[in-house]
């Protein structure tokens, strides 16, 4: 059991603590007050950042302190919506929110993953009619395996998780989010996952 602390209690984290809690992670979800993400940080061995990517970055710099030595799962995309709200633009062109966040945070471990997905696939891979890949960006080996085990724990088959290599790979599929408002606009809003096919 691994405690975990899921900062974001919106869709996407919600998701992700009910999921964590059924495979018998004992979790703690924060909402967005200060005191409450410091409280939920300080005492968890894994840190889930599903906050919204635009205000991200602010957020957990201001947990520096309690984030060192921890794993820090970054989920989220930090992109500039379009009039439909919907996301038109990266935040971080040439760069990433997990590349930003762990330059900011050098004592904590950066690890990218689910984000290049709609979010109620995160915790069910397997209701897709095709079978899709979730991606590892980190620099810290020992970070990224233990991430891929609480993956599978969410219901990922190992041979659908790739490791990129380290955290400048997340620019690469933190771009994937250009994808979304198109497949949207395009199919509507069922769960879809970029896959590589082999």
């Amino acid at each position: 059991m691994t405690t975990i602390a899921v900062l974001g209690n919106g869709r996407v984290g919600g998701s992700l603590a009910t999921a964590l809690t059924q495979a018998g992670h004992e979790v703690t979800v924060a909402d967005r007050s200060p005191g409450s993400a410091a409280d939920a940080v300080r005492t968890a061995q894994i840190v889930v950042n599903a906050t919204p990517g635009e205000g991200s970055l602010e957020r957990l710099v201001a947990l520096r302190e309690e984030l060192q030595g921890k794993i820090l799962v970054d989920v989220s995309n930090a992109a500039v919506d379009g009039p439909d709200g919907l996301p038109a633009d990266l935040l971080y062109p040439g760069s990433s929110l997990a590349e930003q966040l762990q330059e900011s945070l050098p004592e904590t471990r950066v690890v990218k993953t689910l984000n290049t997905m709609l979010f109620p696939v995160m915790t069910a891979p397997a209701t897709l009619t095709q079978t899709p890949s979730a991606f590892l960006s980190g620099e810290d080996p020992q970070a990224k395996q233990t991430v891929r085990e609480l993956l599978i724990d969410l219901g990922w088959r190992n041979e659908w998780i790739t490791d990129l290599g380290g955290i400048q790979t997340a620019r690469a599929t933190e771009a994937a989010i250009l994808f979304v408002p198109h497949v949207i606009r395009s199919s509507g809003f069922a769960p879809f996952a970029l896959s590589i096919a082999r």
